[in-house]
């Protein structure tokens, strides 16, 4: 992966703070949406129901800020970006591709029609999270080996 397809590396404080925003806003929502189903207060659907509804605006809003975020914290570069660091992150994102997609291989076997929706929807997400994790274990372990080697020198 060459270093020129990915952004600075500052762009990656702000992925953190477009996914973290994201969390209490949603939270928020789901309180004070669901509060009002809860007490039996049922809105019922308009009879031609509109694709640019207040609800449906913001929740293509939160998926656009939680994708962007996770782009820009799985694809920025390090700080110092050399040819193990890339090696690392090409291996990651290999990693990731596979297990990912024998995830989701095995649902698609196993789960029914509804549940399928979802989890089609959940697996844009389910890439780049798992990208990042794994991407970030490497360079954790990488950076204990180096702080081992330095202590026994």
């Amino acid at each position: 992966m060459k270093s020129r397809f990915l952004f600075p590396y500052k762009s990656r404080f702000i992925g953190y703070v477009l996914i973290f925003a994201y969390f209490p806003v949603m939270i928020a929502k789901k309180l004070f949406y669901h509060g009002y189903m809860d007490h039996g207060v049922h809105i019922n659907p308009p009879e031609n129901p509109s694709l640019f509804t207040p609800d449906h605006a913001f929740n293509v809003m939160a998926t656009l800020v939680v994708t962007v975020g996770l782009l820009l914290l799985a694809f920025s570069k390090e700080k110092f970006e050399d040819e193990q660091i890339i090696q690392l992150r090409l291996d990651s994102l290999q990693w990731t591709m596979y297990f990912t997609y024998i995830l989701f291989i095995l649902i698609v076997i196993f789960a029914n029609s509804i549940v399928l929706v979802h989890v089609v929807g959940i697996n844009l997400w389910l890439l780049l999270v798992f990208f990042i994790v794994r991407f970030r274990w490497v360079i954790f372990r990488l950076n204990q080996s180096v702080k081992a080697e330095k202590a026994i020198s």
